[in-house]
Order: C-alpha cells, then sequence, then structure tokens
C-alpha cells in the first residue's frame, strides 16, 4: 500500500469537491495524511490542473509502475513532478536514490516532511527548479506522472539530452501516448513520433483512467516506456529536426507537392547557398527570416508578391529544378511523408545533402519535436 494508508482499506478516498483539494481526509489515512490536511486547511492548498497537478492516488498502479520500470538496488531514479510523494516513496524502498524535480514550493515542503517522518531523507535529493530550465544529475532511470502541459519538451529533452539512461517510464496523457507510439501508414503517424524513435524504442504498457488521478484530468493516461537506442542514427540533429518540420507540415502531400511551394524553394535556397558559400543574392534585406516560418504558404498569398521581386528567378528555377531532380530520380516524388519509414527519410535527407540542400530552422531545436 501506498505509505501513509491501513491495510484494511482497499478503496482510496477520492475528493470531487468543486476546491479538488489533493488528498481527502476519511478514517483510511494516518496521521500522516491527517496532519497534511489540516495544513491544507490553514494554507488553502489545491492542486492546479492549469500546472498539470494530477496526483495518482491508486496502490495497484503505482505498484505496477515500480515493477514495470525494473528499478535495481543499486539505481538512481529521476523522478519529475513528484508531488506529495505517493511515487516517490515507492521508489525510495526500490532504489539507491532519487532525485525529485519540483517546480511548486508546497509540494517540496510536504515531500521532504513526508520523507524525512520515515527516515528516508538521506535517499532522496530534492530540486526545486522548472525541469525544463534544470541540468539534470546523473541518473540511470526516469520514472515520473509527467504534467501533461510540458509532456513534448520533456520527452524532447530526455531523449536528446546528454544524459545517458537506461529507460524512460512515463504516465502520459493518452492521447500523447498514442501520437508517440503511432507508426509510418498510421493515420496519426505524425513528427513527434518520427523524431523520438530515430532515437529511442517506444512501448506502450496500459491505459490509466482519469478517475485515478486527484484532481481527476479531463482525459484518461497511459503508460510507456521509452528507451534509448544503443546504436543511433549518424546525423546532424539540427538539421534532421529542420527535415521532419518541413517534411511533417503538411504530412499527407506528396514529397513532389511539397517543394515546387514558391516559399519552401526560396528557404532551402537560401539557407543551402550559404552553406555551399555560394553568392546567389537570392533575397535583400526587405525580404525578411523566413527561417521561424512553419506553416505551409499558398502560392496565391498576396505576400509572395512583395517577395518574388527580390528573388533572383534564375536562381530559384535551377534550384526547384535540382529538388525535383532528387526526388523523380530516387522513387520519392509521389510519395507521402507519413507513409516513410526512418530509413527512407534518412535516405532522403542525404540524398538532399549530397545535391547540396540543406534544411534548417532555428525553431527546430530538440525541445520541439512535435508538428
Amino acid at each position: 500500500m501506498i505509505l501513509g494508508l491501513k491495510k484494511q482499506t482497499q478503496t482510496l478516498g477520492i475528493v470531487k469537491s468543486a476546491s479538488s483539494y489533493y488528498l481527502a481526509s476519511r478514517r483510511n489515512y494516518h496521521s500522516w495524511s491527517g496532519q497534511v490536511e489540516k495544513k491544507k486547511e490553514q494554507d488553502g492548498l489545491f492542486l492546479h490542473k492549469s500546472k498539470g497537478q494530477h496526483l495518482l492516488t491508486n496502490n495497484r498502479i503505482l505498484d505496477a509502475i515500480v515493477r514495470i520500470s525494473d528499478v535495481r538496488p543499486t539505481d538512481t531514479v529521476l523522478e519529475i513532478g513528484p508531488g506529495t510523494g505517493n511515487l516517490t516513496m515507492k521508489l525510495l524502498e526500490a532504489a539507491q536514490n532519487v532525485v525529485a524535480v519540483e517546480i511548486d514550493k508546497r509540494m517540496v515542503e510536504i515531500l521532504g516532511k513526508r520523507v524525512a517522518d520515515h527516515g528516508l531523507e538521506d535517499k532522496l535529493t530534492i530540486i526545486q527548479k522548472d525541469v525544463l530550465k534544470t541540468d539534470f544529475p546523473q541518473f540511470d532511470l526516469v520514472v515520473a506522472n509527467i504534467p501533461y502541459n510540458i509532456s513534448s519538451p520533456l520527452v524532447a529533452k530526455l531523449v536528446y539530452g546528454s544524459n545517458a539512461f537506461r529507460s524512460a517510464t512515463l504516465l502520459l496523457q493518452k492521447e500523447f501516448s498514442r501520437r508517440l507510439l503511432a507508426n509510418p501508414g498510421d493515420s496519426d503517424f505524425n513528427r513527434l513520433a518520427v523524431n523520438v524513435k530515430l532515437v529511442a524504442d517506444v512501448q506502450f504498457v496500459m491505459d490509466v483512467s482519469k478517475r485515478e488521478f486527484v484532481p481527476p484530468p479531463k482525459v484518461d493516461s497511459s503508460l510507456v516506456i521509452i528507451r534509448p537506442k544503443e546504436v543511433k542514427p549518424d546525423v546532424d540533429v539540427q538539421e534532421w529536426l529542420a527535415f521532419t518540420r518541413t517534411c511533417f507540415g503538411n504530412k499527407n502531400k506528396t514529397l513532389g507537392s511539397m517543394f515546387r511551394q514558391k516559399k519552401k524553394v526560396i528557404e532551402l535556397l537560401n539557407f543551402s547557398a550559404g552553406r555551399n558559400g555560394a553568392k546567389v543574392g537570392v533575397m535583400n534585406q526587405k525580404c525578411g527570416n523566413f527561417d521561424s516560418e512553419v506553416e505551409e504558404a499558398k502560392d496565391e498569398d498576396e505576400d509572395w508578391i512583395n517577395h518574388s521581386l527580390c528573388l533572383d528567378t534564375d536562381a530559384s528555377s535551377m534550384f526547384k529544378e535540382r529538388l525535383i531532380g532528387v526526388l523523380s530520380s530516387n522513387g520519392f516524388q509521389e510519395k507521402r511523408p507519413s507513409k516513410l519509414s526512418h530509413g527512407e527519410l534518412l535516405h532522403l535527407l542525404s540524398l538532399f545533402n549530397q545535391a547540396g540542400i540543406f534544411f534548417h530552422d532555428i525553431t527546430s531545436l530538440p525541445m520541439d519535436l512535435h508538428e
């Protein structure tokens, strides 16, 4: 059972009041929970849905998470968003150390007291910071109930970060996990999946009902395990992310149609010319910076009337021919990004590079994997 609960009960009290307090004061709680409830009454402590604060309270699921994570007695476990420590207490029993990153000062105080009351404070390190702005210490595993509002950048930070780890067992929003699990050819195959699966394998474990959380979120969750690949493709990460942004900006278009778009031709010509050291004078300063644009442009857009004044027409036409030539000569022109495997996408990027075509997008950082 969760530490602090009496063993004779199998039912967890769940508060469903308008206040959405984080723990219910019912008879099945030990003195620790009573102290928390008293503090709640004194300080008006609430869980904020807007910050993704939803505490998992089901003992059976908490045990399953620790078991499935294969925590070893020698492991240091990174937990993100521990809240009041329901999962933390389980991890402290199984691991050598736990590093918990929590931004909410109120939760840090409650967690610290709860752990100290059980004499486990020497095994726990609490980092009170924004997890997306924190440099992680060395760790072996990640086990966490992830705040929904930071799922994508946090997964990106883990799989593209410098820390080598064995696996990450994450409780995520169900819809997000389905997108993460999607494969080429699936209707929901997307940029998030293609970027994460370039460097890691993703395994579905189980769904978890929203009723198992306090306060209940609007949607169900899913438990997944992410395991970094031992051998990763030899590709420039920044260029790969820019390339997938281009391809999955409209994933159901054919590549031939996508790379005929005037705006895309200009973007690629500008950067590729600079990368190759050419002086083509494609755009003057009045044309602006297209690096930050992520949406597909329409050829009929009025803005392109002005941009076209800056365009070296001959250079643009020749570059478009080169783009389409790479696609047509290698059988990619009529293919759609949503149907391509990682091997095919990597091969296409390599073919473009061999032809002097390079991809760049200042918004395509490892923190940005989704569409």
